[in-house]
């Protein structure tokens, strides 16, 4: 039965532009839903609150978060990775220590970050030149989301682990349960229990209650190789230097692209509250195409670490060709959709002229550019999915974080202006696409894979004999 659910989810065989979106569209609903839940607490407090509760929710609290988040989930990355692998092969025992192994790292993670994010929160705004008028709020929000960490994170492992045995229709179900409990709270305790940006921090917290105890049922109930027994979640040392090896580099990736934000985002907290706010409703705009790319990252990795676990080396590097071009397609179309319509997306957010007047300006600087990323997210996936992390994270850190703080540095104190601060994406996204093309085509990263693989298992094959 376990093997003909492995067969069925059809990534080791059948056609793979059909195996692709079949996975890719349950991934890019659960990610809408996922930020419909972020969006909808920028939507209610921008009309019901003020300019000052928006930029709250989203601009200096969202760059935060995303920094301390960003590090847990990249290492958690690792764990789907590897069990991808382990699944594609069959290692019913190895999958077992990796699933137990990744739920006590998030627990532990989680419980950390709660004590981390409550702690440093009112320094790091302050440090982020978050406007007076806005600190309180953000301050709020902040410290009631960091208190649902263990939710996020236990969500978050158990999604990954679902994905990467080819279930991404659970995470999605899930996802839109949460959302809807996020929205509904956030009309009931902004807009008829004035609680203000307290009201959506509490309601992201029970809505991220709900989406960590479905999957935490969800693998608890299964009979599958990836069974989660509530008694045996605890450290596998062995599999967690795996998880790490892996995970770790696309953890510190994260962080330093977060750290690349932060600057771009006090850059942008220096031209005033208008600014601020308009940056963020430009995020929760700009998340359209973020998620699709996400969803199609998740898909590759997921069909490369599978297909790299069954022996099926010719199927990654096919897929990779038919994914950059789904993916591409998909970001010219949203570039022209977003640079002609998004002034009437931005009056969801606010009617506020002067915050519409500035959010447009970002946004037709950006949109044109997103066909620029599109190598980056689909080329370090597959990449990540084979086993090789370490050079996409340096690729990722020298081309984006590096070359991003160093525009802002070097290229804003002559113009300060914020198009030339939004100009350093387009910048840092052509050179990283151009660094991962090259990498990729030489071919030596898949090659060290599959020797590496082959000399793990002949020591297996010799220790057994």
């Amino acid at each position: 039965m376990e093997q003909t659910l492995r067969q069925g989810n059809g990534i080791t065989g059948g056609v793979i532009w059909k195996t692709l979106l079949s996975f890719f569209f349950p991934i890019l609903l659960g990610t809408f839903f996922q930020q419909l839940y972020n969006t909808a607490d920028a939507v209610i407090v921008g009309r019901f609150v003020g300019k000052e509760a928006l930029a709250a929710v989203g601009g200096s609290t969202s760059t935060i978060i995303n920094l301390l988040v960003g590090l847990f989930v990249g290492v958690s990355s690792g764990a789907a990775v590897i069990i991808s692998q382990l699944y594609g092969a069959w290692d019913t025992d190895g999958a077992q220590k990796a699933v137990h192994t990744s739920m006590a790292f998030a627990i532990a993670g989680g419980v950390a970050l709660t004590v981390v994010g409550w702690v440093t929160a009112p320094y790091a705004l302050r440090l982020m030149n978050t406007p007076e008028d806005v600190l309180p709020y953000s301050l709020t929000y902040m410290r009631v989301y960091f208190l649902g960490m263990v939710f996020n994170l236990v969500y978050n492992m158990g999604a990954g682990i679902l994905r990467a045995v080819g279930d991404s229709r659970r995470p999605l179900f899930f996802l839109a349960a949460s959302c809807m409990t996020n929205i509904v709270l956030d009309i009931v305790l902004v807009v008829y229990i004035p609680l203000g940006v307290l009201g959506v921090a509490l309601g992201t917290l029970a809505s991220q209650l709900i989406s960590a105890l479905l999957v935490y049922l969800s693998l608890t109930r299964t009979t599958h190789i990836y069974h989660l027994n509530p008694k045996k979640i605890a450290f596998d040392g062995p599999m967690l230097r795996r998880i790490v090896v892996i995970g770790l580099p696309a953890g510190l990736q994260s962080v330093l692209y977060s750290i690349s934000n932060i600057i771009i985002q006090s850059s942008i907290n220096g031209f005033g509250t208008n600014a601020a706010a308009a940056w963020t409703a430009y995020s929760k705009i700009d998340g359209l195409f973020w998620m699709i790319m996400s969803a199609f990252g998740v898909a590759i990795t997921t069909f490369s670490g599978q297909n790299f676990g069954a022996g099926q080396y010719d199927r990654i590097r096919k897929s990779v060709r038919v994914c950059l071009g789904m993916s591409a397609g998909t970001a010219v179309f949203l570039s022209v959709t977003l640079f002609f319509g998004g002034s009437f997306i931005y009056r969801l957010f606010t009617d506020d002229p002067e915050v519409i007047a500035e959010g447009m300006v970002i946004l037709r600087l950006l949109a044109p550019f997103y066909i620029t990323y599109v190598a980056i997210e689909i080329l370090s996936g597959a990449m990540r999915g084979a086993g090789d992390s370490l050079v996409p994270m340096v690729i990722t850190c020298v081309g984006i974080c590096v070359l991003r703080a160093a525009w802002i540095m070097v290229a804003v104190p002559f113009w300060p202006d914020i198009r030339n601060v939004c100009l350093s994406y387009p910048v840092t996204w052509t050179a990283t696409s151009l660094f991962f093309i090259a990498y990729y085509l030489q071919g030596g990263w898949l090659r060290r894979r599959i020797a590496k693989a082959r000399e793990a298992e002949e020591a297996v094959q010799a220790a057994a004999s």
